[in-house]
């Protein structure tokens, strides 16, 4: 299958969290049997050895106005709140930047025959209202859409997570032949807003990028994540009490943007890709502190729980609605419901090196048989097979 992808960003220089899980993805259609052509609507294209690009034809504006996003992110402004700056911005993205890529999208597809899908991953719905409906129009091939921000980019939760904006304002989710969202627990949702053929497509893992390695085990207790917010509950019951309580035992925190008492726990700031591979390969129990968005809409996947167990980890995660999609409770990772449950879970996993292990290799055998990107392409495409035919 020829597919043309219009994907948030893929420069991982963007970072949007989004992004190491675009390349796992288009990765694995690449490796499943298709040809990918990858677009960016942020920023630069960057080639890879699996997928060819076209300019971004933004790119620019695109930059600039992500930086205005960012500024005003900084400053405290929610999504949701205007300002005199804002209906300029909604007539240049209306009037100049929607059919600078309306013209771009039918150019391309003009130009270059046989594609079989067009592929839109996380894109401003509102930004290119009609456009898929003219492709589908002019050219009879199907145009699905994926959300991998799911819950937390919905309208009802877009304005307490801190999204730069809220990009289903006006949309017109119905004029997509399907809708894929790493969220099992919002396909109402989108049903209700006009989505058709909603499915859910979770986040996984590439198998040749996440991979255990041998080192040593000289951190007890680790947790990696960006920003405290609507997880400061479960950071302090599985971070900063049980420091406090057990100062024999070690607690890292990497990552940033923590605003709380993380309590005896040490910060190590920021790593890149590689080293947060060694962060939770050195540690002998890696903490799954999830968004409550997250865990409380049924089944809303994150990439974490993958790629800890992915390596082999010792996870042990906060309470997560749905997260038996996926992993078996007390044989792949461990939940626990309190402080005190935390504490005692930490003690014993802490003092059986077996148990650990054991359920680390439990863990890494569920996702190398369920959980790969190639399991999720496979699925996607199934889908889109499903709708051939129906757009002739």
């Amino acid at each position: 299958m020829k597919i043309l992808v219009m994907a948030s960003t893929i420069d991982l220089k963007n970072k949007l969290g989004c992004t190491p899980a675009w390349w796992q993805l288009l990765k694995a259609l690449y490796e499943t049997g298709n040809e990918i052509t990858v677009i960016p609507y942020l920023g630069i294209p960057v080639e890879s050895l699996w997928w060819k690009t076209y300019d971004n034809p933004c790119a620019r504006e695109s930059i600039i106005y992500n930086s205005f996003l960012e500024s005003r992110k900084r400053g405290g402004k929610s999504p949701g709140q205007k300002t005199l700056v804002t209906p300029i911005a909604n007539q240049i993205i209306k009037h100049y930047i929607k059919p600078k890529w309306e013209r771009h999208l039918l150019r391309i597809l003009e130009k270059e025959a046989g594609f079989d899908l067009v592929f839109l991953m996380s894109i401003p719905l509102n930004h290119i209202n009609g456009i898929p409906s003219r492709i589908r129009k002019e050219f009879g091939i199907p145009v699905v859409y994926y959300d991998g921000d799911m819950p937390t980019i919905l309208p009802k939760y877009t304005v307490s997570r801190g999204f730069k904006f809220n990009y289903y304002e006006g949309a017109d989710p119905s004029e997509y032949d399907a809708f894929f969202t790493n969220s099992k627990g919002v396909i109402p949702d989108l049903q209700e807003m006009g989505a058709k053929n909603v499915h859910a497509l979770y986040y996984g893992i590439d198998p040749d990028l996440v991979t255990p390695i041998e080192i040593k085990k000289d951190i007890d207790i680790s947790f990696f994540g960006y920003g405290s917010d609507f997880r400061e509950e479960w950071m302090e019951k599985m971070i900063t009490i049980p420091s406090r309580e057990m100062p024999d035992v070690s607690f890292s925190v990497a990552g940033g943007n923590f605003a709380m008492d993380l309590g005896k726990a040490k910060m190590i700031g920021d790593l890149s890709y590689s080293q947060w591979r060694q962060f939770c390969c050195r540690s002998k129990i890696n903490l799954n502190i999830t968004r409550w968005s997250h865990t409380n809409i049924y089944a809303s996947s994150t990439s974490r729980p993958f790629e800890l167990a992915a390596f082999g980890s010792c996870i042990v995660s906060q309470p997560y609605n749905g997260i038996e999609e996926w992993f078996d409770i007390g044989k792949d990772l461990f939940v626990i419901n309190s402080a005190e449950q935390a504490i005692e879970t930490y003690r014993r996993l802490l003092a059986n090196k077996e148990e650990r292990e054991k359920a680390g290799r439990n863990a890494r055998a569920r996702v190398l048989k369920e959980h790969t990107f190639k399991h999720r392409a496979v699925d996607l495409i199934n889908v889109i097979q499903s709708l051939k035919g129906k757009n002739q």
